[in-house]
């Protein structure tokens, strides 16, 4: 069952504000593909875009799923998480009051996944044995990397087939962003994922990506098909390495 994601000259913003310009990719069923780019290139836009939290001026974004193509513009969160997407999304946006475990069963309201809530929390226990330990402690006063745990497993417990993840490593520690990058190169080959990952660390993203773009000032600037081909691109070299 094929599960990719086409963008073709997408074009977005907020008010007067133009983000996207003209912005095309594929992720391929059962990829690993990373944005990069730093703060204010548009990364969490396109995230958005896909996931209907914003809604493109133009162009458009599709779903290969089951064979059929789907539109996902003009669709609501709720439906397009229905069809197998979900967001990680930037600083995690827990639930701080709720419990641990009460933040992960939110996960889990789209029809696919509700009959399949105890396998699920059993499968993100295992992946996170901490959070099974701290099921019941809020999730406010966890760390930052338990945090991250806490919102990837909120996002399995929705059974998607396509996760979107916006900046996992933001205030995180350096070992911290190691393991959760490390996590969730895991939990794909696990659940046989598609995975689209925004994040400006260079070095610890490509350690799982198939493939990636690189975005600057909105725009597509370069797709690098291999490691070896981004650490070799003069741009990245200068942006990223310090070449």
């Amino acid at each position: 069952m094929a599960n990719s994601i086409t963008l073709a000259n997408v074009e977005a913003g907020y008010g007067s504000v133009r983000v996207l310009h003209d912005v095309s990719l594929r992720v391929e069923d059962g990829e690993t593909v990373v944005l990069l780019g730093s703060n204010g290139n548009g990364k969490s836009t396109l995230i958005k875009c896909i996931t209907g939290i914003v809604t493109p001026t133009g162009g458009t974004i599709s779903l290969e799923r089951d064979r059929a193509i789907v539109d996902l513009v003009g669709m609501t969160p709720e439906a397009i998480v229905d069809l197998g997407i979900a967001l990680v999304p930037e600083g995690r946006r827990l639930f701080p009051a709720l419990s641990v475990e009460e933040n992960l069963m939110l996960g889990a309201f789209r029809p696919a996944a509700r009959a399949r809530i105890g396998d699920n929390l059993d499968f993100v226990y295992e992946a996170f044995p901490v959070l099974r330990e701290r099921r019941r402690q809020q999730a406010g006063s966890m760390s930052g990397g338990e945090q991250q745990m806490v919102a990837l497993g909120r996002a399995l417990m929705s059974a998607p087939k396509i996760l979107l993840v916006d900046e996992p490593s933001v205030g995180l520690a350096p070992i911290l962003v190691s393991r959760v990058i490390a996590k969730i190169a895991e939990l794909k080959a696990r659940t046989r994922l598609t995975v689209l990952m925004a994040e400006q660390n260079f070095n610890q993203a490509i350690r799982i990506a198939d493939r990636a773009y690189v975005m600057v000032h909105g725009r597509i600037e370069f797709e690098g098909r291999s490691a070896a081909e981004l650490q070799d691109n003069p741009m990245i070299k200068r942006y990223y390495l310090g070449g």
